[in-house]
């Protein structure tokens, strides 16, 4: 018969009965070890066994060469990687930037010198500091209003979704785009077609812009684009104005001119378009095909003066009274034949680089909108809601509660929208025209002309590249510091 005994370490042993115990009593009688001790020393060493057991089992093995070695297999493509697309380019244009264009001489810091003495690289300098300044303030001053407008309407996810779509076309396509839309006709451009309605809308154009006398007339240029009679008109006298040159378009719904005939006290006219179409009509003689001009303005001058005007009529007639038209002469005023309103020149040299930065803002003002709205809605609400019981307006609300708490996410995007426009090179390159190229020129491209262009020395590209390099770092450092500091909160 035997039981169970549990020991110190959570160990069962057996123990025995009957003829044991009386073993262990005749070696107790005999002198020997007391069982109790025996019990208490086996239980000891049964508690030591166990505890070195476990701690051996819990203690932590620095890695062997097998796990350094498994490590290394996992890094090493990314190593590979990192030194042939950034670390390799970076030594090898420090280094070429110190030899000249044909790579055997060393001219040390002489390519840096020659980078801030050419014009050209000043003004890509003078853009890129244009495009740091503006186009990050924009892009995100934009994102921050429509954030907050889009957050109280219904259909606020549909016009985010909209003004984040240009995010979705290439930097390539959005040139080809820009580059219609700021296209100087306003057949083709939509800037200038929206620019000359809104102008025709307030100004009258020229009806008959870049048409002229025929020559032999009796019409003389007088300066500025008009035309004046050579000789002085008289009470009951008929004028006729022959003139060339008319644009088809400007003749649609013209009717056909008719011969003034004289009238006791006025002096009458024609001024019609003295051309056949097909040939065959006689100059200064109004054929039976030819148009009037309607819409002329007509002047009498007298003495550096206009004593009398008039308009011509659908046919091409006019009358002045004779009482003050009487010895003056006609005067064809240069408003009648101005060319007509193209616009505005979006990509001459003096707004080029405005107009590309437009385009830049179209693309990313949504990337700074969806990032703002991101950050809004962690804006705790009750914050809002108390200032506005506390009898502070919106705008106040707007700027002493929103912005300030906004703060970490606009500096992310301003950080991250500077580091691209530092960098910016295609929408340059695809938008401006070749006659506009040097005044729209930004670092980047004036690095891919130095070394690719036809003039290349890449000497000078490599400076410009450790000097773009260098612009981009202190953006960078900022940057690093705010996601540090950020993880430590």
């Amino acid at each position: 018969m035997s039981d169970v005994q549990i020991g110190g370490a959570g160990e069962r042993r057996p123990r025995r009965t009957g003829g044991g115990g009386a073993r262990r009593r005749k070696h107790t009688a005999g002198g020997g070890t007391d069982p109790g001790k025996t019990k208490t020393k086996t239980r000891t060493k049964t508690r030591t066994g166990t505890r070195t057991r476990t701690s051996s089992i819990g203690r932590k093995h620095p890695p062997g060469p097998p796990r350094l070695a498994l490590a290394a297999a996992f890094l090493l493509p990314a190593l590979l990687l990192l030194g042939a697309l950034v670390a390799y380019p970076i030594v090898f244009s420090v280094v070429r930037s110190l030899f000249d264009a044909s790579g055997d001489g060393f001219v040390g810091l002489d390519n840096y010198g020659a980078m801030f003495s050419d014009d050209g690289i000043r003004t890509a300098l003078r853009n890129n500091v244009v495009w740091v300044v503006v186009a990050p303030t924009v892009s995100t001053v934009l994102g921050l209003v429509f954030a907050v407008l889009t957050e109280r309407i219904r259909w606020g996810t549909a016009f985010k979704l909209i003004v984040f779509m240009p995010m979705a076309i290439s930097m390539l396509a959005a040139g080809i785009i820009f580059r219609l839309v700021y296209d100087q006709a306003p057949e083709r451009g939509v800037a200038n077609a929206v620019w000359v309605g809104v102008h025709d809308t307030f100004a009258e154009p020229a009806p008959f812009p870049g048409a002229k006398p025929r020559p032999g007339a009796d019409l003389k240029p007088s300066g500025g684009g008009a035309f004046t009679t050579g000789s002085a008109v008289r009470a009951g006298s008929v004028v006729r104005l022959p003139l060339v040159a008319v644009q088809p378009g400007d003749l649609r719904g013209a009717r056909a001119a008719a011969a003034a005939r004289p009238q006791p006290g006025r002096v009458t006219g024609t001024v019609w378009l003295d051309f056949t179409r097909g040939g065959g009509g006689r100059p200064n003689v109004i054929d039976g095909k030819e148009k009037g001009l309607a819409g002329l303005r007509i002047e009498a001058v007298r003495g550096g003066k206009v004593v009398a005007s008039a308009t011509t009529a659908a046919d091409g007639g006019f009358a002045l009274p004779a009482d003050r038209a009487d010895g003056a002469r006609l005067r064809l005023p240069a408003a009648n034949f101005a060319e007509a309103y193209r616009g505005v020149d979006w990509l001459g040299p003096a707004l080029v680089t405005p107009a590309i930065i437009g385009s830049y803002v179209w693309m990313w003002a949504g990337f700074a909108m969806v990032l703002i709205a991101a950050g809004l809605a962690g804006v705790p609400r009750e914050l809002l809601e108390a200032a506005r019981v506390d009898g502070a307006g919106e705008w106040q609300v707007f700027r002493r509660i929103t912005v300030p708490l906004l703060a970490p996410v606009l500096v992310v995007v301003l950080v991250t929208l500077m580091i691209n426009v530092l960098k910016i090179f295609d929408l340059v390159y695809i938008i401006a025209p070749g006659s506009s190229i040097r005044s729209a020129n930004v670092l980047a491209l004036q690095l891919f002309q130095s070394s690719f262009g036809t003039d290349v020395d890449e000497g000078l590209g490599s400076a410009i590249a450790v000097f773009l390099l260098l612009l981009v770092l202190p953006v960078m450092y900022v940057n690093l510091r705010r996601l540090r500091r950020e993880r430590r909160r």
